[in-house]
């Protein structure tokens, strides 16, 4: 057998980038920084992104069989958890408050809204980026909406961050969530092919 490990595959966060776009707006090509839709949501926490996939299935049973005869898969939520730094940022704050973005353009400086009584349901095309010298990783969500938020919370001892809880869903023309490697100057052949 041959021996694969390569330090350089090891991943280590040097930032993480979120934009913002209209729902099911088209992948950016390539790895530079998106550009127009695309609208980057500032600064976030060191901690960068948590991406979850929480899935589940039920087993079912038959006479005759101590085992399942056959698994169904009930559910599969692809969510993503970040803080965001800018708390005065009119794309963060729309998404927290849950209002359309040209509800904080100011007159004579002031953005005054009221929030919905009933939520609603906002929903855009997200692009997430993080990147560890020349090596890249991108997440790209067609539909998705905040479907968490933490609590706000103004302090004189750091800034107030703004915590969000992204869901995703199957886009007009694609998944819910496309993950794009690019892998710099890593020779990564040696892994190929493999026969699941």
């Amino acid at each position: 057998m041959a021996d694969t490990r390569n330090a350089d595959l090891t991943f280590g966060a040097t930032d993480y980038l979120v934009y913002l776009a209209a729902v099911n707006t088209n992948a950016p090509t390539a790895f530079a920084d998106p550009a127009t839709p695309w609208k980057c949501l500032g600064w976030t926490t060191t901690e960068g992104g948590l991406f979850k996939v929480e899935e589940e299935s039920k087993d079912i049973e038959a006479a005759g069989s101590l085992e399942p005869i056959r698994t169904l898969m009930t559910k599969s939520t692809k969510s993503l958890q970040v803080t965001f730094l800018e708390g005065l940022n009119p794309l963060v704050r729309s998404l927290y408050d849950n209002v359309p973005v040209t509800a904080l353009e100011p007159t004579a400086g002031v953005a005054s809204y009221d929030f919905p009584d009933k939520p609603s349901d906002l929903r855009y095309a997200f692009v997430f980026d993080t990147m560890d010298g020349d090596k890249r990783m991108r997440l790209y969500m067609p539909n998705g909406k905040v479907v968490e938020r933490g609590d706000e919370q103004p302090q004189t001892e750091d800034v107030m961050p703004v915590q969000l809880t992204f869901r995703f869903y199957k886009g007009t023309t694609g998944a819910a969530v496309k993950r794009s490697i690019d892998y710099g100057d890593v020779d990564v052949s040696g892994f190929f092919p493999v026969t699941p």
